[in-house]
């Protein structure tokens, strides 16, 4: 295998990884967006501070920024998929010249 190849291998494998991370984090995520409507843990003291909507706020946006991580995320595996698979015609191209230039010299 060439150079090429082990690249492509190599990517498919991030990309694959990367594909993977919102299976990992949607249980939490969806967790978390449960527990930001849910905060009686924080009792009087939350309430009089005024904070519980702070709070509430705060892990909306991070639930939400979340969600973009996750298409980001998948963005770029497809974006690497994509390197891998030009990659692996490269190598293929370069390695049918080989022959050819085999063949006549």
């Amino acid at each position: 295998m060439s150079d090429l190849g082990k690249d492509a291998v190599s990517m498919r494998k991030a990309a694959t990884g990367l594909r993977a991370v919102g299976h990992h984090t949607a249980k939490p995520l969806r967790e978390f967006r449960t527990q930001s409507h849910d905060l009686g843990a924080l009792g009087a003291l939350g309430s009089l501070l005024g904070a519980k909507s702070e709070i509430e706020e705060g892990m909306t946006t991070l639930a939400e920024l979340t969600k973009q991580l996750d298409g980001e995320w998948e963005a770029q595996a497809k974006l690497i998929g994509e390197i891998s698979d030009a990659f692996d015609l490269l190598d293929v191209l370069l390695a049918a010249q080989a022959q050819a230039r085999a063949k006549k010299g």
